[in-house]
């Protein structure tokens, strides 16, 4: 299984983007980091996408990709599909977060037509893949089995580690829900992969420590966004993060300042 660094925003192990086998690409990554994606890929031209969900770190050069390539069959759940098709309410919601810094960040975001897409539900066994809705992140995220491999593509709902540094959990609005989140880890720990496969980022053999450890953190998360506020709370992320190996990496993969808006809302609606 081929690991691609896209280098989004210039920076090694931010945004991975796994070809489990050549031609299929799971999270490609966003548009502004596209060449460095296609330059990966050389000569094999894609075939089909697999996302995990439609965040734009790991689902924005998409409609861009179909275009150049326009058999490229999507895989994508049933409440993410509407807004690949259209993504003109994902771009407004994604601009209240991100400002003047959208066009920088993520590049073009197109529209993704509707004959290609492959609509998910979950539970669907898919050419050698089983799919499982693993909301807690967002509602319209899944997880991929890769049966030949034993390896779990998990997008963000196995959270963010990157080389020897913690797992963290990524939580930014509005979809966060703690409870799911816990069952969704469940569901992929029922699989009994040998393997993770993080968007944020690459591999990781010891499956049970780093979901239970991620278990710990999303507790740990809720009780700190809960104590600290909005300003304390990104201290934490930020302080955390200066003591990881790539403090850089981590800070792409997962902002300070988006991490505590979607707990809030979620401690708001608890």
């Amino acid at each position: 299984m081929a690991e691609i660094d896209v280098l989004f925003q210039d920076t090694p192990r931010s945004v991975c983007c796994h070809e489990p086998e050549p031609g299929t690409l799971v999270d490609p990554g966003p548009a502004s980091s596209l060449d460095a994606l296609l330059a990966a890929l050389g000569d094999v031209e894609p075939r089909r996408i697999l996302l995990t969900h439609i965040h734009l770190d790991h689902a924005g050069a998409t409609g861009v990709l179909v275009r150049r390539f326009p058999d490229l069959e999507v895989w994508v759940h049933e409440r993410g599909a509407p807004h690949v098709v259209d993504p003109s309410r994902l771009v407004a919601s994604a601009t209240r977060l991100y400002g003047d810094d959208m066009e920088r960040l993520w590049g073009e975001i197109a529209p993704v037509p509707e004959e290609n897409l492959r609509v998910l539900r979950g539970g669907e066994v898919l050419d050698g893949y089983r799919v499982a809705y693993t909301p807690g992140h967002a509602s319209h995220h899944v997880a991929y089995l890769h049966e030949a491999s034993g390896t779990a593509l998990c997008g963000d709902v196995a959270g963010i580690r990157i080389g020897d540094g913690p797992v963290i959990a990524p939580t930014p609005p509005p979809d966060i829900d703690i409870p799911a989140w816990h069952a969704s880890l469940e569901t992929i720990a029922a699989w009994r992969p040998q393997r993770l496969a993080l968007t944020h980022w690459g591999g990781f053999d010891d499956v049970g420590e780093h979901l239970a450890a991620l278990h710990e953190e999303l507790d740990a998360a809720v009780r700190a966004a809960a104590d600290l506020g909005p300003e304390g709370y990104e201290q934490r992320m930020i302080d955390w993060y200066a003591q990881a190996g790539e403090p850089v990496a981590y800070t792409h993969a997962g902002p300070p300042p988006t991490l505590y808006p979607g707990l809030a809302r979620y401690l708001d609606k608890s």
